[in-house]
């Protein structure tokens, strides 16, 4: 829980039922004429209350856009955003006190103070005045990012990655109900990014607050996130639950140990399927095979009948990085995730 046992963050009449997050038909273009750029074409998507969701994309698939967007600091050409209930862009006040955020490359920190003196001072600009149990819990953040022994230092003493820990421990020290976390691992060593994944969890399931997550980290999405949103040239192109995601290509590929050479596998398989990854062991061979799900006992008998016998054959685990690959390659949605994505048709960072 947090310093109250609950988000202390003032919380309007409009926001009680309302989504976290409602992203509606956003549209961003960059330029004009023949050199515009499109950053945003038609980006929906909702965010339910105490959920992490996973905003993933390319390069230049637009989520820095979107993400500034929803936080008010740029202004799309089209669409709307609402957070906790509030319009972003005719209430950017009233809808700023349920958001925080940390940016990539933002680290809104004093560099004067110390990193206790700087969650001190985030916190009163929430209006969260400095007590005993609010001590402890930026002590706990503190801990989260592995700088409570240098919780007494001026931040001038330290490197970029320490004052990147310091700026994510200042955003969750404001308390609000809905966080916006921006490649929070950059920077991060191991120990740090295992417990950014708990207290990321806990902020969720403990204290009721909402997630989005932009990361290039895949573990750390696949650990932590409910659902991930991927984006891909401005749209979105999947919407739907970790899992779910993962399954869409479970089982397709298997990793299989024959004994005989690669040139008698690649003439077995040759025109059929298309055999990678081979590795010479010994008298065997090793290599992987992506199958269609109604071929399989195609290419268990192409391989029998080349005299090619089977040792070892195993589906090959897909995971979140694997999902996210395959579908921003394809550029476009799948059976399964189109029913997920916002009824829409279908420059700054990464625009």
């Amino acid at each position: 829980m947090n310093a109250n046992g609950q988000v202390p963050a003032a919380v309007d009449a409009a926001a009680t039922s309302a989504p976290a997050l409602v992203v509606r038909d956003l549209e961003k273009r960059y330029g004009r004429g023949d050199g515009a750029v499109t950053a945003l074409d038609g980006v929906s998507f909702e965010v339910a209350r105490g959920s992490v969701v996973g905003l993933l994309g390319p390069n230049g698939a637009g989520k820095t856009t979107a993400l500034k967007s929803a936080l008010g600091l740029l202004l799309p050409d089209a669409g709307t955003v609402s957070v906790m209930g509030v319009d972003v862009a005719s209430d950017p006040k009233r809808a700023y006190r349920h958001v925080g955020a940390m940016l990539e490359g933002a680290r809104n920190v004093y560099w004067r103070l110390t990193p206790r003196e700087n969650l001190r001072f985030f916190a009163s600009l929430q209006g969260l005045p400095q007590t005993e149990a609010r001590a402890a819990y930026h002590d706990q953040l503190l801990e989260t990012v592995d700088l409570a022994d240098r919780a007494g230092d001026s931040l001038n003493d330290f490197s970029q990655g320490m004052k990147q820990k310091v700026a994510l421990a200042c955003t969750l020290a404001r308390e609000t109900p809905v966080v916006f976390l921006d490649e929070p691992t950059l920077g991060l060593d191991v120990e740090a990014t295992r417990n950014l994944r708990e207290r990321v969890r806990a902020l969720a399931d403990e204290e009721g607050r909402t997630v989005v997550l932009s990361s290039h980290d895949m573990d750390v999405v696949q650990a932590v996130c409910d659902r991930v949103v991927i984006m891909n040239e401005g749209r979105v192109v999947a919407d739907d639950e970790v899992d779910s995601l993962v399954g869409l290509f479970r089982t397709r590929e298997y990793a299989v140990t024959v004994d005989g050479s690669a040139d008698t596998v690649r003439a077995a398989l040759d025109g059929a399927f298309e055999p990678t990854a081979f590795r010479e062991l010994a008298e065997r061979t090793a290599f992987e095979v992506t199958v269609p799900d109604d071929r399989f006992y195609d290419l268990t008998d192409a391989l029998r009948g080349a005299g090619l016998q089977v040792s070892s054959m195993s589906a090959v685990e897909p995971d979140l990085e694997e999902a996210f690959l395959r579908l921003t390659e394809r550029g476009g949605e799948t059976p399964r995730t189109a029913e997920r994505v916002a009824p829409t048709p279908g420059p700054e960072g990464e625009r």
